[in-house]
């Protein structure tokens, strides 16, 4: 059974069909990537997935569960965890806090109220931080890190809670060739404990990361399948001659 399941999705705004029948199917302990012209609907699909825009209609199931109408929180709650286009982090907080944050998010009120979680959750907080390579940055201001180290800071903190299942829009815009190349060799890892979804306009970095790939146009799946199915996909490949 697939971790995740679109199926029928469409999103509409007035005469506008962002998506159109989109369906999706993501495996546990794989990379799946969407691709496509730009207003193609891929971001539109990943907040639908993690709960920004609830479907006009279709269905979504993660992990045995329909999620179509589930809040973000109820998403989250259930191992599914999202990394926005645009960095987030708390820049006048330290590296180390900001992750932290991301791993209390899930403690109880109680736990946090009596402020026992930092002492005990230290080991698992310099464990992200190793893992993104900021370990000897923990008490930096994450302000003060680089764009390409914000941006593996924020992931860190995405995968700090042990999700299912990630969500990535975009996470090596703005990034020079090297931290790109370096941001996939930090990703490929965590397939053995957490799937990946991934938008992405670099072609390069996400041929060489995922398993599978899926092409949408005008709201609409183009082609699913592995990498050489898909550039071996004469109406991709129009599409991308054309458009991209």
């Amino acid at each position: 059974m697939a971790l995740l399941t679109v199926a029928g999705v469409t999103k509409v705004y007035g005469p506008l069909r962002a998506l159109d029948g989109v369906d999706l199917e993501v495996h546990a302990g794989t990379f799946h990537g969407l691709i496509g012209p730009n207003g193609s609907g891929k971001s539109t699909l990943l907040k639908a997935i993690a709960g920004g825009h609830v479907p006009t209609t279709g269905r979504i199931t993660f992990d045995g569960t329909d999620i179509t109408t589930a809040t973000p929180f109820q998403r989250s709650r259930s191992g599914l965890s999202l990394k926005f286009q645009i960095t987030a982090v708390l820049a006048e907080l330290s590296v180390y806090d900001n992750v932290l944050l991301a791993l209390q998010s899930t403690e109880g009120y109680g736990a946090l109220l009596r402020s026992r979680s930092r002492h005990r959750l230290h080991d698992d907080v310099m464990l992200a931080l190793d893992r993104f390579r900021l370990a000897d940055k923990a008490d930096d201001l994450a302000g003060a890190l680089s764009h390409g180290e914000q941006q593996w800071l924020e992931i860190a903190m995405a995968l700090a809670p042990g999700p299912k299942l990630l969500l990535l829009d975009e996470p090596t815009g703005g990034m020079s060739p090297e931290e790109r190349r370096v941001t996939g060799e930090l990703l490929a890892p965590i397939k053995s404990e957490c799937a990946l979804v991934i938008v992405e306009h670099d072609l390069d970095f996400i041929k060489n990361i995922c398993d599978r790939l899926t092409v949408l146009d005008q709201g609409k799946v183009l082609g699913t399948g592995t990498v050489a199915e898909i550039e071996g996909n004469s109406r991709v490949q129009e599409i991308y001659t054309r458009r991209v």
